[in-house]
């Protein structure tokens, strides 16, 4: 399935290059194990490494010389590394919706603009909606971003790049559809993860979401199967 621009991103310098997430990799490869729970005080102790590499994502905002794929694997992985950055700025912590207690004036925990990229204040909002979801035809973005919490995707213990960007979506896809934890297929009935409730009109683009599960899910059910929702844990995906 190919990527698409819908919109381009805002001119920036092009003084920077595609930004090099190995840094990125190796962090996540050490304190992320393959079920995507999170070592939080292991991402502490490699403090200076992550706030390098967010450095870099701060100072080289995707520019119009990238291609799709790199400016879309740049703000997937600028989105978890700054949840990541957000979680241990608070931590510790029993939840990511705890962090919006006692700060006034903030419609949520997302809506906090606690970095800059390019210069520009922003928050995972912004990021979320603003970009990923409104200048990308992409829906399988929402298996990709993690917002620190259960019933999140699985924080993938690689960065995203732009090479292997199609198969980690698809992947990405693929796995969080089939987890029973995170949705239920029957034949007749679909219990699925609030997700594709929030975001339904992401996914049912000329399709029902029925239909959009069915592209990804292993097991085989009816089309016309009745769906509910289950409910959203958001406990912290780690420690």
């Amino acid at each position: 399935m190919p990527i698409t621009l819908c919109a381009q991103s805002a001119d920036v310098s092009d003084d920077c290059v595609a930004v090099d997430h190995t840094a990125w990799s190796e962090l996540l490869q050490q304190h992320v194990d393959a079920a995507g729970l999170v070592s939080y005080k292991g991402f502490q102790s490699d403090s200076v490494k992550l706030n390098a590499y967010l450095f870099e994502l701060s100072r080289c905002p995707p520019a119009k010389t990238w291609s799709t794929e790199e400016q879309l694997a740049y703000w997937i992985n600028a989105y978890n590394a700054f949840t990541v950055k957000l979680i241990l700025d608070h931590y510790p912590l029993e939840s990511i919706k705890d962090i919006k207690r006692g700060i006034p004036f903030i419609n949520s925990v997302w809506d906090i603009d606690f970095f800059e990229i390019g210069g520009q204040k922003m928050d995972l909002n912004e990021i979320e909606h603003a970009i990923l979801r409104k200048q990308f035809n992409e829906p399988r973005i929402h298996f990709a971003i993690v917002c620190a919490s259960k019933s999140c995707p699985r924080l993938l213990n690689t960065a995203y790049t732009a090479e292997k960007l199609e198969a980690q979506l698809q992947a990405q896809a693929v796995e969080f559809i089939n987890d029973p934890f995170k949705n239920r297929v029957q034949e007749k009935h679909l219990q699925l993860s609030p997700i594709f409730r929030w975001f339904k009109g992401d996914f049912t683009n000329g399709m029902t979401i029925q239909e959009y599960v069915l592209k990804y899910s292993k097991f085989r059910f009816d089309k016309d199967a009745d769906v509910s929702y289950m409910d959203y844990d958001w406990s912290l995906n780690g420690n």
